[in-house]
């Protein structure tokens, strides 16, 4: 684990991102360098070019205080008026206002490993808060109960009566929202110490949702991770044709009441990932599992368990975080977003999805210490108040769509990084099969 001495030079590079994380790389400047990096010259823009696509971008050996100028985004302030350490990472604003019929194409580098070095370097005591969450495999197991509980009663319920429909939404979409949240944090490996127990823990837990779908998105979420917002890797980012049709109260009121079946199936079309053993173990498991529920219990124990899954990822308050997590709102170009309400009981503080884009590594449990830690780089970052809030302003806002994203174009060989390819083999995070 990375320690950090008392001058604030690192004493060992070796820190548990490669295990606990899963999805980070060591941080730029915490990489050893034998020459001063150089400041990174302003690029001029038209006035009028809001949202348009990058020509040049940040090296990855660059300085994380030193910020390309992003067109269509105010340049920061100036550090010398800066009344807090965090200030630094204050949103700016993209200015002339976001063109609606394009992304929001920035230069420079996400925000979060360059904030993961300095909460380092200003809260050395911050790696003690990493590590596995023994409490979260007692979560899964009685989650796991209540759905299979919930599947028995309902066995002879007719499909289309309103106590189907009611318990789907009210009992079924919550706990599988938060077994989908249970696989999220499984998959940063932070249920069990080895990589291989939280692999198959994993395949368990994925079982009320109906669909095998863990060791897949294992292999998309770390890549969300280590290249946030570039363009053809991240697959959570919404695709040309998405905003072209979905851009309208219509298509986003559809989008939000399906966006389960569009996280689902936008990586296949976007990024073709390798099968392997984990996934094909991942299918055999799962469809065992339904053919047993569906000869011992009947189809309509089975449908439960499918309608469970898509409320969960419908208009259920709960959902509003797939929203609220990476889409800009206010005119701002933060493009991670933190929701502090009480919804995070549900789903495993998900919500504090600033803290854990800065550190993957640390569990749910404990990312509210984090924020406690580090409140000089956390308040004066703006948050959502409600997730339910976040979905009907997605729908309602004019001045919010599928175009509310921050988009990059990708950097020469990085593209197989994360993907499986000869990149991973070094701190893989979990992404190898041994």
């Amino acid at each position: 684990m990375g320690t950090v001495d008392s001058s604030g030079s690192l004493a060992d590079l070796r820190t548990r991102f490669d295990l606990f994380g899963g999805a980070d790389e060591l941080p730029p400047s915490l990489r050893q360098r034998t020459a001063n990096t150089p400041q990174l010259t302003a690029m001029a823009r038209s006035p009028s070019s809001s949202s348009s696509s990058p020509s040049a971008s940040a090296s990855d050996s660059d300085e994380p205080e030193t910020r390309a100028t992003t067109p269509g985004v105010d340049d920061p302030l100036d550090k010398s008026s800066l009344r807090l350490p965090g200030e630094h990472w204050a949103p700016r604003t993209v200015h002339p206002a976001q063109d609606h019929t394009d992304f929001l194409w920035q230069m420079n580098e996400e925000p979060h490993r360059s904030r993961r070095m300095a909460i380092m370097k200003a809260h050395p005591e911050v790696t003690k808060l990493m590590g596995h969450e023994p409490l979260t495999k007692w979560v899964v197991l009685f989650v796991t109960l209540v759905q299979l509980s919930t599947a028995v009663y309902l066995r002879d319920t007719p499909f289309f009566s309103l106590k189907f429909w009611a318990l789907a939404y009210l009992v079924g979409g919550t706990a599988n929202q938060n077994t989908f949240l249970a696989v999220h944090e499984i998959t940063h490996n932070l249920a069990f110490r080895g990589v291989r127990a939280n692999r198959l823990f994993a395949i368990f837990a994925n079982l009320p949702i109906g669909v095998p779908f863990a060791m897949m998105f294992k292999k998309y979420h770390i890549e969300h991770h280590k290249f946030l917002g570039v363009d053809g890797i991240d697959t959570d980012l919404p695709s040309r044709l998405e905003l072209v049709v979905l851009n309208s109260v219509l298509g986003k009121t559809f989008f939000a009441a399906f966006q389960i079946f569009f996280y689902a199936l936008r990586p296949g079309f976007i990024r073709y990932q390798a099968p392997t053993r984990w996934i094909a173990l991942n299918w055999l498991v799962q469809l065992s599992f339904n053919a047993l529920v569906v000869k011992t219990l009947g189809w309509h124990s089975m449908l439960y368990f499918l309608l469970s899954s898509h409320l969960a990822g419908s208009l259920h308050p709960c959902a509003g975080h797939f929203i609220a997590e990476h889409y800009l709102f206010d005119g701002h170009d933060q493009e991670t977003w933190s929701y502090y309400g009480p919804l995070n009981i549900l789903c495993y503080n998900v919500g504090l999805h600033q803290e854990h884009h800065d550190f993957p590594a640390i569990p749910w449990t404990r990312l509210w210490k984090l924020k406690a830690l580090a409140p000089e780089f956390y308040d004066v970052l703006p948050s959502h108040s409600s997730w339910p809030g976040v979905t009907w302003r997605f729908i309602t806002d004019p001045n919010v769509g599928m175009f509310s994203r921050v988009k990059r174009k990708q950097k020469g060989g990085r593209g197989d990084e994360g993907g499986g390819g000869a990149g991973t083999l070094a701190n893989a995070g979990g992404l190898k099969d041994e």
